[in-house]
């Protein structure tokens, strides 16, 4: 039975009683967001939506530095919080092969993030690492974006970043042959090029082709763009880890990465893109399938 959640403010803070599934060391550090940094006193702090936010797990309460209608307008969908995980969760159960993923993962949720800053992000992970890609976002932030204090600066805006310097990109946020993806992107969408509305709600094979019209998306980046910005929980983005997973524990051979998109999608349905961060979380960790 799923947990009802209350929600109370306590002194400058929202705190949400009742949540099931959120552990923030999961949530922040699977490789869906790259702008949560870990503090020295357990808690969590980004920049999401033009927002600082400080989040804080205290004996299984969550601790938010917003207001409520902040929590109402944002961060209720950013963290998922209407959807029920342990129903999901019991959903996925008919698969044998995913329990240990599932129980060693349970604290993940899936966030749901701003598109633009999503599909930038996720253009600069190709053949990155998180901290790679963690410095290059900070600083297009940084260069781009307008502050929000002394430390924090918000994502920029596609007609913002569409004026930036592609060799700024390259030397400075050290993104490499993406700085040219990074503008031209960014142009694209400021002109109204790609159908954000398309990309929610079209059959996932059309919002796939609509999506990789920009330059460096290609079928991973574009999975992962769609799963974590656009709530296409159908999505199975598949990467290096996830390629190892699916070989080790379901497929028993080498297989190409679009196959075995098509198979994860095929095996978990609507729920494949909780599956894959299951697995991506558990094989990552216990290096499953590496040599």
């Amino acid at each position: 039975m799923r947990r009802k959640m209350k929600i109370e403010s306590l002194e400058g803070k929202v705190l949400l009683r009742g949540v099931t599934n959120f552990m923030p060391k999961q949530i922040f550090e699977c490789g869906q967001a790259f702008r949560w940094e870990a503090e020295e006193d357990g808690s969590y702090t980004t920049v999401a939506f033009g927002r600082v936010l400080n989040v804080k797990v205290v004996d299984g309460v969550v601790e938010l530095n917003t207001t409520i209608e902040e929590f109402e307008k944002i961060w209720r969908d950013y963290f998922d919080l209407d959807r029920d995980y342990l129903s999901m969760i019991e959903e996925l159960s008919f698969e044998e092969t995913l329990k240990d993923a599932v129980e060693y993962g349970r604290g993940i949720r899936i966030l749901n993030q701003d598109p633009f800053e999503t599909i930038i992000s996720f253009i600069i992970s190709q053949n990155s690492n998180i901290t790679r890609i963690k410095k290059a976002v900070n600083f297009i932030a940084d260069k781009y974006g307008e502050k929000i204090d002394e430390t924090h600066s918000r994502f920029p805006t596609p007609e913002e970043l569409a004026k930036a310097s592609v060799e700024d990109l390259r030397e400075k946020a050290r993104v490499g042959y993406r700085d040219r993806y990074i503008v031209e992107s960014a142009q694209m969408i400021s002109n109204g090029m790609l159908d954000m509305e398309l990309l929610r709600t079209a059959d996932i094979e059309t919002a796939r082709k609509e999506l990789m019209k920009l330059p460096g998306v290609g079928p991973k980046v574009c999975d992962c763009i769609l799963l974590f910005a656009f709530k296409r929980s159908e999505s199975f983005p598949v990467d290096v880890w996830i390629k190892r997973v699916m070989e080790e524990l379901y497929l028993g051979k080498a297989t190409p990465k679009n196959k075995i998109a098509d198979e994860g999608r095929r095996i978990f349905g609507e729920n494949a893109g909780f599956a894959q961060q299951y697995l991506f979380y558990y094989g990552r960790e216990n290096k499953v399938g590496k040599v």
